[in-house]
């Protein structure tokens, strides 16, 4: 039987992904993003904000138990992903109306440059530890991808 608790670490199982877990449960939120987009109508921004502030306090409390099972911040965990992005998508969708397409994988690739790269504050946000520290750097990774995109267009 599949522990409900590394399903939804690793996000429906994309952080299983071979290669670029990270990326794969990235994606997996830019499609639900997407699916909000197409079914959402006017409040699919607030059902995004209500995912990504849900996901924190579990993904804190499964990060902690994601270390314990598999190491130290493993790649396969990638609820903080999927929170992180979802934010984004939600910021950006309040801030200026319904995202498009070019909107959500701009974010997309904003998003996976600063939690990779890890420029301040998302790496200081890292250093906190524990459950916080792992979700902490990318939900800011989300709020500086939605910032810029948002500076730009």
């Amino acid at each position: 039987m599949v522990d409900w608790r590394e399903l939804a670490a690793t996000g429906l199982g994309l952080g299983r992904a071979p290669y670029g877990p990270g990326t794969a449960g990235s994606a997996g939120a830019a499609a639900l993003a997407w699916g909000a987009v197409v079914y959402g109508g006017t409040q699919g921004g607030y059902a995004l904000l209500a995912v990504a502030l849900l996901l924190y306090p579990l993904g804190r409390n499964l990060a902690e138990w994601a270390e314990r099972e598999w190491g130290e911040d493993p790649s396969r965990f990638v609820l903080d992903e999927v929170a992180g992005y979802l934010l984004g998508a939600a910021i950006i969708w309040l801030a200026a109306g319904i995202p498009d397409a070019v909107d959500l994988l701009a974010l997309f690739v904003l998003f996976r440059a600063f939690d990779i790269l890890k420029p301040w504050p998302v790496s200081r946000l890292e250093e906190i530890g524990g459950g916080d520290g792992v979700m902490l750097d990318d939900i800011a990774a989300g709020i500086l991808a939605a910032a810029l995109l948002l500076l730009l267009f």
